[in-house]
């Protein structure tokens, strides 16, 4: 028999490893408690996630009921009537861009600085047009061409307002910088052809686009010519303003999304609150499995592809022979257009050109426009017979342009040699001369975007958006080479007939590729990652819808 005191003492012990066992059990239990918590708000996320895995699209565009709410199946008349909108708005913005050139002495006297420094008002708004173009794009493939130009046309619009009242010349470069950045350009139009035209059918939209975008250029000195003779330099701006204010009023009352995402987005929220509860886009169900997950985004779109999209232009441009060398002839065509700004000052005085006659000089080139707009009609119908047929080759969009480029060469060498003033010859010549490289000029913007978006499919976006930068790039250039160009080359009166003679020269030298890309462009697409990829698309996917073919991010 133990003694009292050990049976105490095991007592006590017991004691404790009964309460250290029941605290052990209370912790037990509490702790299985908030698991049993926990695990029905983990099973409900894992429940959630896999749902939306789960889920397939139910609202397509292969649905006549959602197809037939696209842009694509809008009224002929409607859509004729929006891109008649988007001839005035590409008007306005190349119109904000050629105007500025009008302004130049006013600048000149009232901010006590040269011709020269305030043609940097000039380049920057173009440079900074050519990135703002590819930094809109994107967004208006996710957000909708309407929200996005109508931002656009606000923003522009109102970074006029601090360029008229400004104080000093810093302040309209900064606002002229703001400007172009806030441009969305061609970028967003031509995506709205894409959006109402399949591509065998939207050849004549584009040729409609092409020749908004060329003649806004012409508008603004015409238009200017009086403002500079009449008004202050301010006026400049104003006109800008009231221009855009008019076109975003315009736009904002009267035309509708065109996006086929957007709208079939839209149409399945409606069907959701009608009870439908399945109803969801492809685009919709990949949003909520990006924010689902770890990847960082921007409204379910993955960082890594906005950077991707935003690059790919660039990307394409230095590394796609294609891209490169008909983005470079076309840029070098428009940059001309802007070196004529310059020049038709110092060529015109010579005839005792007032300010707005060297302004109505640039009508001839409006007409070439017109007239190498309506020269591509018989190959537009010829173009459609071939694709229905299916003998369409992406090369033939470029043989018209075999024919209409070297009016460039021609046209520049004889205005280059008909500049020298009246004692050689009349006024008109070198008119005539002009008119030929507006043919040429709107001739090899057309071709170039045409057998970009046949040769690239859907990434014809980034392909042609090289041709956009290159354009803007290189017009803002000439802004600042154009006049040293016309005035320090040689003695009078050759000195103006020696500097379209170098200009004459490069474009020989930019046209050439083009027989070369006509010729051999089976084999240089064949060496083509993109352009391989496409083609091997459309064999697995013959007649399919645009929207169905759309590039990877991963691709890139």
């Amino acid at each position: 028999m133990a003694p009292p005191s050990d049976e105490l003492t095991r007592a006590q012990q017991g004691s404790v490893v009964s309460k250290a066992a029941s605290k052990t059990s209370d912790s037990s239990s509490n702790e299985r408690q908030e698991v049993l918590q926990e695990k029905p708000t983990e099973d409900k996320a894992i429940r959630e996630k896999q749902a939306i895995n789960d889920r397939v699209p139910t609202v397509t565009e292969d649905d006549p009921e959602v197809y037939k709410k696209l842009g694509f199946c809008y009224p002929t008349w409607y859509k004729w009537y929006i891109l008649t909108v988007i001839f005035v708005i590409q008007c306005s913005m190349n119109f904000n861009a050629s105007i500025y050139s009008n302004a130049i002495s006013g600048l000149e006297d009232e901010f006590s600085i040269s011709a020269q420094a305030a043609r940097v008002g000039q380049l920057i708004f173009l440079v900074a047009y050519g990135f703002g173009c590819e930094l809109w794009a994107p967004w208006s493939e996710e957000y909708g061409r309407r929200p996005i130009l109508q931002w656009s046309l606000g923003l522009v619009n109102l970074w006029q307002i601090p360029c008229a009242l400004a104080p000093n010349f810093g302040t309209i470069i900064g606002f002229r910088f703001l400007g172009g950045l806030s441009s969305a350009g061609g970028s967003v139009t031509l995506g709205m052809v894409a959006d109402m035209w399949q591509p065998d059918d939207q050849q004549f939209a584009v040729g409609y686009v092409v020749f908004s975008s060329v003649g806004g250029s012409v508008i603004g000195p015409i238009v200017g010519g009086f403002v500079e003779t009449y008004l202050n330099w301010r006026w400049v701006f104003w006109l800008q303003l009231i221009f855009g204010g008019a076109t975003q009023i315009l736009h904002f009352f009267t035309v509708r999304e065109t996006r086929a995402s957007c709208l079939m987005n839209r149409e399945a929220k409606r069907l959701r609150k009608a009870g439908n509860a399945n109803a969801y886009t492809a685009d919709e169900l990949e949003k909520l499995r990006v924010k689902q997950s770890k990847v960082w985004n921007i409204d379910g779109i993955p960082i890594k592809e906005i950077i991707t999209i935003w690059i790919r232009p660039f990307r394409m441009f230095l590394t796609e022979p294609i891209v490169l060398f008909l983005s470079l002839l076309s840029g070098f065509s428009d940059a001309l257009i802007f070196t004529f700004l310059e020049s038709y000052g110092p060529v015109f005085k010579q005839w005792n050109f007032s300010t707005i006659d060297t302004g109505l000089a640039f009508l001839p080139l409006l007409i070439g426009y017109f007239l190498a707009w309506f020269s591509f009609m018989p190959w537009f119908l010829k173009q459609s017979k071939m694709i229905k047929n299916g003998t369409d080759f992406p090369e033939y969009r470029l043989k018209w342009l075999l024919f209409t480029a070297p009016l460039e060469t021609i046209g520049l060498f004889g205005f280059a040699w008909t500049s020298r003033g009246p004692e050689y010859n009349p006024w008109i010549a070198p008119l005539i001369f002009s008119a030929l490289v507006g043919i040429a000029n709107y001739a090899i913007y057309m071709a170039t975007i045409d057998y970009m978006v046949a040769a690239y499919g859907p990434y014809s976006a980034s392909a042609t958006g090289g041709n956009g930068f290159a354009r803007d790039v290189l017009a803002g250039i000439a802004a600042l080479y154009a006049t040293p160009l016309y005035t320090n080359i040689g003695p009078a009166p050759n000195n103006l007939a020696y500097a379209s003679t170098i200009l004459a020269c490069l474009a020989i030298c930019v046209t050439v590729p083009i027989y070369i890309f006509y010729f051999y462009g089976p084999r240089i697409r064949a060496r083509s990652k993109f352009a391989q990829e496409i083609s091997s698309e459309r064999a697995q996917h013959s007649g399919a819808r645009r929207a169905s073919l759309r590039p990877r991010p991963e691709d890139v």
